[in-house]
């Protein structure tokens, strides 16, 4: 007499997750094993979508089911499947178990196995069997998933020369992959349609003849209120801060701004009552200059003084372009000679084109989400709910990153070529911001106050990034509460100790001030280590990257290099002068289309809180994500009501905008 298991597997959805290769189940319980039986019904199996049943044997009762082994073997051609998911239906039980998998079967004679889908932590497993699959699985990872020092004085990375050498499930779906690939192809195609004759070093005309090569794009770069608004919603939002004393590099007085500001007040009042500002790009100070077509280029490290005006909100009011004050380094006025304040803009967003791409979206972004990527990937197994937590949130991060340090960062790739940081200056730029770098600055709430912009008006980053905040880390508590019950039982997991020394040790290397313990005693720290995960990934990547194409493909606004040093004399720059400073006409296309393959909304997004791969299985946990989901969308709703009659909205932190992870 045989017991009879009902078996239901799901093959993937994305283009070849299918397989005409013979597959083998066993299912494993407490009390043995099943017959290894070959998955055949009548037609074909294991097609791209399929869902198909099948019927295992086996002579005695497997008591509670802790495993499912599937095995592919090659039939003819090797031919890679991609498996959802097994389901397991019991005799004489109306219950079923759930055998999260998300994973490709790559090769002949390939054993994957499965444990069910009930979350655990290694105190929960006390049958040796459990153990023994735990530590296999983290000892084959960590096979594959190894660190690097890809540089010095940056966070480590993947051990991968480049996409290719990462294993397929960190691999892009083929879907992902070409669109990747024939987007950019599609927009350096689109710009040559516009019928220009590319002349590398040809400068434009004049501030118009963008036009010619832009999508309906206007020039805002003039207005003042425009320039200032950007410090507080634009693609780097995190630079400006409090002025409570002007720096004595930086020698503005009085008397040269007062036109700026509100009559009845002083300079001095202003600073008193909290509504001076200042963005000082001092990190900018001495890189070393891209050389392009045998043609140096030329960086500045500005210092822009703001004022938030009680009628036109922030406004700059003086800028100087260099950390030393001289006299061959004046101090811009709005009240200067219009074309001499507008280039002297341009030089501060220059600045800002840097900062933002290299070290806000880049290094806080990317490269900090990778460390937790690459350690949860070495110390986590499937089944601990952090792992499960936070896989949804490092989706294609790995490969999207190696294509970032061969395409774009490489001594050969794009910033090279366009970028008046590329070459060696991007990597000295990055090591200066990782010194400084710290785990609190990664918090709103302390990002915010120790900015002293809480309550800067129209600050719509800070306004709707607290709001996630709140939603992230109640999100996070409610998955953390199901699993720990105590500060004792984090204190006691040896899977996620070894995990947070592998990030803090491992992965942030060589960062003094970085502040992250290499232990974790409390649920409040984990709590808030996996909402800083959680919000850098999200929020946080959604807010430097989405608006990449708004902000940057008018290049005036945000000009990826300058080929002519700071003005000296205010009197003496020309239209002439600021079209020769300006990106050329390659250059130029280029940066367009590099910010509009970046910053598109994706194809295959997955927005934020939609977890299409199931990988917590319980009720009380599937209730949270529920619960999440609800929120993000009564914040979602919440932010278009606040943007609702606004001539310049921001929606690029509305959940269903941003993507549930870093995928490019």
């Amino acid at each position: 007499m045989f017991n009879l298991y009902k078996v239901t597997v799901a093959t993937g959805t994305s283009e070849y997750s299918g397989t005409n290769n013979y597959i083998y189940v066993t299912l494993v319980g407490e009390r043995g094993e099943s017959e290894r039986t070959v998955l055949d019904n009548p037609g074909l199996d294991f097609r791209r979508r399929a869902v198909d049943d099948y019927t295992v044997k086996s002579a005695a009762d497997l008591g509670p089911l802790i495993l499912v082994r599937l095995e592919k073997q090659k039939y003819w051609v090797e031919d890679n499947w991609f498996c959802l998911y097994v389901k397991v239906s019991v005799p004489g039980q109306r219950s079923s178990y759930t055998f999260p998998c998300y994973r490709w079967l790559v090769g002949d004679k390939v054993v994957v196995e499965l444990r069910e889908g009930t979350a655990k932590k290694i105190s929960d497993d006390t049958l040796p069997l459990e153990i023994s699959h735990r530590n296999a699985e983290l000892q084959e990872r960590q096979k594959i998933y190894r660190w690097l020092a890809w540089a010095p004085g940056i966070p480590k990375c993947i051990d991968a020369k480049s996409e290719a050498d990462l294993p397929q499930d960190a691999r892009f779906d083929n879907e992902k992959r070409s669109d990747f690939v024939g987007s950019l192809h599609y927009a350096l195609l689109e710009l040559s349609l516009k019928k220009l004759a590319i002349k590398f070093g040809k400068s434009w005309n004049d501030l118009d003849d963008f036009k010619r090569i832009f999508w309906k794009l206007r020039s805002p770069i003039a207005e003042d209120c425009f320039f200032g608004y950007q410090f507080l919603n634009g693609s780097n939002p995190r630079m400006i801060t409090r002025c409570k004393k002007l720096p004595s590099n930086f020698p503005v007085t009085g008397d040269m701004v007062q036109s700026s500001l509100i009559p009845t007040t002083t300079l001095k009042e202003e600073l008193k009552k909290g509504n001076i500002f200042l963005v000082d790009h001092a990190i900018m100070d001495g890189i070393p200059a891209n050389v392009i077509r045998d043609k140096t280029q030329h960086i500045a490290a500005p210092l822009c003084l703001l004022y938030e005006h009680p009628e036109k909100g922030l406004i700059p009011i003086a800028i100087q372009l260099d950390q030393k004050p001289d006299k061959d380094t004046p101090i811009f006025l709005p009240s200067d000679p219009p074309l001499a304040w507008l280039l002297a803009k341009m030089w501060v967003r220059h600045a800002e084109f840097q900062v933002f791409q290299l070290l806000s979206h880049l290094l806080r972004t990317h490269l900090l989400v990778e460390v937790i990527c690459v350690s949860t990937l070495r110390q986590l197994p499937a089944v601990h709910p952090i792992y499960k937590l936070l896989t949804p949130h490092l989706r294609y991060t790995l490969e999207i990153n190696c294509r970032g340090r061969t395409q774009l960062i490489s001594p050969d790739g794009i910033f090279k070529s366009v970028v008046s940081t590329g070459g060696d200056g991007l990597l000295i730029l990055a090591q200066r911001e990782y010194k400084v770098l710290t785990y609190r600055s990664l918090q709103p709430k302390f990002d915010f106050l120790d900015r002293g912009v809480t309550k800067l008006r129209d600050y719509f980053y800070k306004d709707h990034s607290m709001m996630l905040w709140d939603v992230i880390q109640n999100f996070v508590s409610g998955i953390v509460s199901l699993y720990y019950k105590s500060d004792s039982e984090v204190e006691q997991d040896s899977e996620l100790q070894a995990w947070i020394n592998d990030v803090a040790v491992e992965g942030f290397v060589d960062v003094p001030h970085f502040g992250l313990a290499s232990e974790l005693k409390t649920k409040e720290e984990l709590i808030t280590l996996l909402s800083v995960v959680i919000f850098t990934s999200t929020a946080q990547h959604a807010a430097t990257n989405n608006g990449q194409f708004d902000w940057c493909a008018w290049v005036p606004n945000t000009p990826c290099t300058m080929r002519h040093p700071p003005p000296t004399d205010k009197d003496a720059v020309t239209m002439g002068m600021i079209m020769d400073t300006l990106p050329d006409i390659s250059q130029s296309c280029v940066q367009m289309a590099i910010t509009w393959h970046l910053g598109r909304a994706q194809p295959d997004a997955i927005p934020m809180g939609q977890y299409v791969e199931q990988y917590f299985t319980e009720p009380a946990a599937l209730r949270v994500i529920d619960k999440f989901r609800k929120e993000l969308k009564e914040l979602e709703e919440q932010i278009i009501a606040q943007n609702e009659g606004l001539e310049l909205q921001y929606l690029y932190l509305c959940p269903s905008r941003m993507e549930n992870s870093i995928t490019i």
